[in-house]
């Protein structure tokens, strides 16, 4: 009997993209497999990884992935590419370090105080710059950060350049390690699930071209408030986070560096993908650490590899890995 190659995702997409059936545990095993294998991977980390030392990277990478994370969503949702990540890191861990130290609050309620309020806070300020379109928005975004930074520095309150010193640490070595984990696990996959919806195709329909979106009747600033506080509450929780891991948040919480390794990140994972940022930041972070005994050669490697992913595949790590499985053939019987 003759037999030829095939794709192996033809006949599942003929399943699965319109009515989402499935006809058989391979098949299964070939849509989740994607999905389940990196999120296994990534809740296994804690228990992989040898030492203190590498557990502290990857909760690092796993702050910097949701604070990318939070970039990539407000780029595909609105279009708006925003150079001011640090001020959702800064205002998060700020007012974790506040709620923690002034009322004695536990850190889960920290956390989720921070979270809410914080990016409560962010929204209003970004609200005013919603109209504002490509370097403007961009710059704009980015004197936020810098304006929170010099206004400590000025007035010396919060801490002023000592920051805030003493803020309670978590309960728990375990709770330390897996809480940041699965709080980013859950916002990957809930914000992809997000933008498959109705409202997920008015935010990339507002991202593709917001006047025809306009021209319907749809009111674009609510859609646009939703996804910057979708996006800032996200980067506040991050900084939060990281606020109770080192018990100490200082004007380094509002730095530049917070707003560009986001972007590093979405540029190596893969823009507009989501899961793209996470990635990278589990690429870039433990790089950084790997390259911190070149000292000052660390950027002339870092900028170098940036510069050849940028070149040789502009897609993303993560595009490249997608479309290379779909590319995957097996024997059939004609």
């Amino acid at each position: 009997m003759a037999r030829r190659l095939e794709r192996i995702d033809r006949p599942i997409k003929v399943l699965t993209e319109d009515i989402y059936a499935l006809s058989s545990l391979k098949t299964m095993l070939y849509v989740a497999a994607p999905r389940l294998l990196p999120a296994l991977l990534v809740l296994l980390i804690p228990v992989l990884a040898p030492g203190d030392y590498f557990q502290r990277v990857a909760t690092l990478a796993a702050i910097y992935g949701l604070l990318a994370l939070s970039w990539d969503f407000i780029a595909l949702s609105t279009g708006l590419v925003s150079l001011g990540q640090a001020l959702f890191f800064g205002v998060g861990a700020y007012l974790a370090g506040l709620l923690n130290l002034h009322l004695g609050l536990h850190p889960s309620l920290t956390l989720l105080l921070a979270t809410i309020i914080g990016a409560t806070i962010c929204t209003a300020l970004l609200a005013p710059c919603l109209p504002l379109r490509g370097i403007y928005f961009a710059m704009t975004t980015l004197v936020y950060p810098l304006l929170m930074a010099r206004t400590i520095e000025a007035t010396a309150i919060v801490g002023g350049t000592d920051g805030l010193v003493g803020v309670a640490s978590f309960p728990g070595v375990w709770s330390e390690r897996y809480l940041i984990l699965i709080f980013l696990l859950a916002a990957t996959f809930s914000l992809r699930r997000l933008m498959t919806t109705d409202f997920g195709l008015v935010l990339r329909s507002i991202s593709d071209n917001d006047q025809a979106v306009r021209a319907s009747g749809i009111n674009l600033t609510y859609y646009k408030l939703i996804a910057v506080w979708i996006g800032a509450a996200l980067g506040t929780f991050a900084g939060a986070y990281f606020t109770h891991l080192y018990m100490f948040v200082g004007l380094s919480a509002f730095s530049l560096d917070l707003s560009i390794l986001p972007i590093a990140c979405a540029v190596v994972g893969g823009l507009g993908t989501l899961a793209g940022p996470v990635l990278g930041a589990f690429i870039l972070v433990p790089l950084a650490e790997m390259l911190r005994d070149l000292g000052t050669l660390r950027i002339v490697a870092y900028s170098l590899l940036l510069v050849a992913l940028v070149l040789f595949k502009p897609e993303g790590i993560l595009s490249y890995l997608k479309r290379k499985y779909e590319q995957v053939q097996r024997w059939v019987e004609v």
